[in-house]
């Protein structure tokens, strides 16, 4: 991981209003990619943003290309919302919606939130896709205009996380407690890596710190798997985890034992 840059990144503007940030109106931001019939971000049919730039660096992204934002293409807000219109009736009709993931969006809030705003406009469910690693502030205009949010919590141990990520999990801890004050529905999402995350008390961990709230309506558990290692290849990015398999049913079977054990609705 020390052969890994962190770079910065431009940062939108914000104004502050009754103690809370605001995001300033963005009308374009930076996208890597769509698609337009995605079945696994969230319910139904899915009409599916990949933003541009992320702060962290997971050991086993699948979506190393879209590290920076130079990585991705400046598109309006206008160009996405006459994109998605095309796919309502496949939306409508599955239960879908619109999903926006990354990278991470929230590096984008304001470019993020006119989306979804100009999507509820148009009676579309809104998605949101985040590891929660993000200035809590700055997130909550956001989540005004966000149906459900699907918050990747890589590790509960720190230390763990911090390996995982290069980064700390506090901001996204603070997250999944705000989205439990406030009721939003929230899907967990875990990936269980054999000989990183898969330690017996590192999942207890986060199935105790889940169990209370009442707003997570699942969580699922992602097996590991490398099918975005061709990406670090080509990218020239050393990827750590190349020896690591894939985990057996057995070991799936048994992080959803735990999550179950504390009475959480786990797929």
């Amino acid at each position: 991981m020390h052969n890994l840059k962190f770079p910065h990144f431009p940062i939108e503007h914000h104004t502050r209003e009754n103690s809370h940030i605001f995001p300033a109106i963005i009308n374009s931001g930076y996208i890597h990619s769509v698609e337009s019939c995605g079945t696994v971000d969230g319910p139904g049919i899915r009409f599916v943003i990949f933003t541009s730039g992320c702060p962290l660096r997971c050991l086993y992204c699948s979506n190393a290309d879209c590290r920076y934002l130079e990585n991705g293409k400046q598109t309006s807000v206008d160009e996405l919302v006459t994109e998605i219109q095309k796919y309502r009736s496949y939306m409508k009709s599955s239960g879908g919606g619109v999903t926006i993931t990354g990278g991470e969006p929230l590096m984008q809030p304001g470019f993020v939130r006119e989306i979804f705003k100009r999507c509820q406009e148009l009676g579309i469910h809104t998605a949101l896709d985040t590891s929660g690693f993000c200035d809590l502030e700055a997130a909550k205009s956001v989540l005004e205009f966000v149906d459900l949010v699907l918050l990747d919590i890589k590790s509960f141990d720190p230390d763990t996380y911090t390996k995982v990520t290069g980064r700390s999990i506090e901001p996204t801890l603070a997250l999944a407690k705000y989205l439990n004050v406030i009721h939003k529905p929230t899907w967990i999402r875990f990936v269980l890596v054999p000989g990183l995350t898969d330690d017996p008390q590192n999942i207890t961990g986060l199935a105790d710190f889940v169990a209370p709230f009442n707003n997570v309506e699942r969580l699922e558990v992602l097996p590991f798997h490398k099918m975005g290692e061709y990406k670090w290849q080509e990218l020239g990015f050393e990827y750590l985890l190349r020896d690591t398999q894939p985990p057996s049913p057995e070991q799936v079977q048994a992080a959803l034992d735990i999550f179950r054990s504390r009475g959480i609705f786990a797929i």
